[in-house]
């Protein structure tokens, strides 16, 4: 029988060739280059020779100050730092240079230097010093570089350039999930952005999909042009970007049940991950009568995730871990970027599946352990000056910037095309009504019901530890009190630890209410 299917399949693709996802926009076209400006960087890096070599002959000069000897130095220029690798004499400590931090970065008059003591993979130190006039790295320049054109990535990322000058471009479907970190103004939403518009260039609407979560309210509203082509929204929003922090419990809960269906079409697809299920979707191997349909990826982008977790707590948390443990083989892949990633704002079961960390600069060496494990990204020069790490060593990149009017252009260009009917719809999540509606018989009601009420009415303040105060009663008499209440529509639904909403105002409102239930 499964050779009769591969038959069919492959006769199909004779007929037909394979299945591409595309061909409902064939006619879409990626934004071209032009739309991103070049910043006024002609592409090379002008540096003077002699603020190299005076940097140089001040770096030896101070460490043989302190009776360090130097077998040689070279340097390496970056868009920001320069990078000058050092090889101490032989029987010199490490621990003895990494302590003159602050006396080399007097000498040379730096901002602040950050000392790499050893290099990973080559035996020399590594002295970070900033330019003293940095170099703008564009969105344009990243982009328009061989590395990221010919990347045989999924979800190709183009940060920046690192420290030698070289493009920096990873793959989002290799992290599986990054957090992104740093104070208030050194460039977290321009971060976001770059990935946004990498994700962009790259990739065509059919294959990827975006669900964007932002409650600061204005950092990502550009996007919402491109709705139609790149977005996922649940099928009663009105809007694709979600600002409002009630409605994404629901899109988390919709995005793990999306992700549950997508488990279960692997597993009748016997495939073990998304890459592997697209192949044998677009071969033909996978009958669509049977629920099969070609899975995009979905990248779920939220900022300022703290503001989340203090206005909606616990329940955002779960899916969220849920998402990060397990939904990195169907393609959801989670980007957060937040101030700072302490234990109350990201738990440790969601950091510990963030091996992916971006940190821009922070005010203390306790923020940056607290991103990135090490020190380091205190040291930062700002501005988009950002340190990356996957798990294993940290690479310094100066995070190419994209400005408003940019992104406004690309999703201009990528609005005006034809796109698909609607947005892409998530599976819908009915919310549980924590409401315990249960109709309680007039003739049912507690003896104390009516006090109760007025009690409550007057207070404002719907709570059954006030009815056990002020009536005398036990927790459970109070609470069957409650609920009667409730189901005469006199407090509103029970939500979480705050106290319920009263839903009348004064007593006389009361009066008339349960006069009308008499009749």
């Amino acid at each position: 029988e499964q050779e009769e299917k591969d038959n069919i399949a492959d006769k199909l693709v004779d007929d037909f060739g394979e299945f591409d996802p595309t061909l409902e926009l064939g006619s879409y076209k990626f934004p071209p280059i032009d739309l991103l400006d070049p910043h006024g960087a002609t592409g090379g890096i002008t540096i003077n020779q002699e603020e190299l070599e005076e940097n140089k002959n001040k770096i030896v000069e101070t460490l043989r100050n302190y009776k360090i000897g130097i077998a040689q130095i070279k340097a390496t220029i970056g868009p920001t730092v320069t990078l000058y690798e050092i090889v101490p004499d032989a029987g010199i400590r490490i621990s003895k240079i990494k302590n003159l931090e602050d006396d080399i970065a007097l000498s040379l008059a730096a901002l602040g230097i950050r000392i790499i003591a050893p290099i990973p993979g080559k035996g020399t130190i590594g002295i970070e010093v900033p330019n003293k006039n940095a170099t703008i790295v564009s969105m344009r320049s990243v982009i328009a570089s061989s590395k990221f054109q010919k990347a045989e990535m999924q979800l190709p990322i183009a940060f920046g350039k690192t420290i030698s000058n070289e493009t920096f471009v990873v793959d989002l479907a290799k992290m599986p999930h990054l957090l992104m970190a740093g104070a208030t103004g050194q460039g977290k939403s321009v971060g976001l952005n770059a990935v946004l518009t990498s994700l962009l260039y790259k990739k065509h609407p059919a294959e990827v999909k975006f669900v964007l979560v932002d409650p600061k309210k204005v950092e990502l509203t550009l996007f919402n042009k491109i709705e139609r082509h790149y977005l996922a929204k649940l099928p009663d929003m009105e809007d694709a970007i979600i600002t409002d922090n009630t409605k994404v419990i629901n899109t988390l809960n919709s995005l793990c049940i999306e992700m549950d269906n997508r488990y279960e079409l692997l597993k009748l697809a016997m495939v073990r991950n998304i890459k592997e299920y697209n192949v044998k979707f677009k071969t033909r191997k996978l009958n669509p009568h049977d629920g099969h349909r070609f899975l995009p990826y979905i990248v779920l982008v939220i900022d300022e995730f703290a503001d989340l977790i203090m206005t909606a707590g616990k329940e955002v948390e779960t899916p969220i871990a849920r998402l990060a443990q397990l939904a990195r083989a169907i393609g959801i892949h989670l980007i957060i970027a937040t101030q700072r990633p302490s234990v109350n704002v990201i738990t440790g079961i969601i950091k510990a599946n963030f091996p992916a960390r971006i940190a821009f600069r922070v005010t203390s060496k306790i923020d940056s352990r607290t991103i990135l494990d090490t020190q380091g990204a205190d040291q930062l020069i700002g501005r988009g000056d950002m340190l990356f790490t996957q798990g294993n060593d940290v690479t310094r990149i100066q995070c190419a910037f994209v400005d408003t009017p940019e992104v406004a252009k690309i999703t201009e260009f990528i609005g005006s095309q034809r796109g698909y009917p609607e947005a892409y719809e998530l599976p819908e999540y009915i919310g549980e009504d924590s409401g315990t509606s249960i109709d309680y018989d007039i003739s049912e009601r507690d003896a104390l019901f009516r006090d109760a009420a007025e009690v409550i009415v007057t207070a404002q303040q719907g709570s059954a530890s006030l009815i056990q105060r002020k009536l005398k009663l036990g927790y459970n008499r109070a609470g069957r009190i409650i609920d009667q209440l409730e189901a005469a529509g006199i407090v509103g639904p029970f939500e979480g630890s705050k106290a319920r909403q009263v839903l009348i105002t004064d007593l006389s409102t009361l009066e008339q209410l349960l006069k009308n239930e008499q009749n």
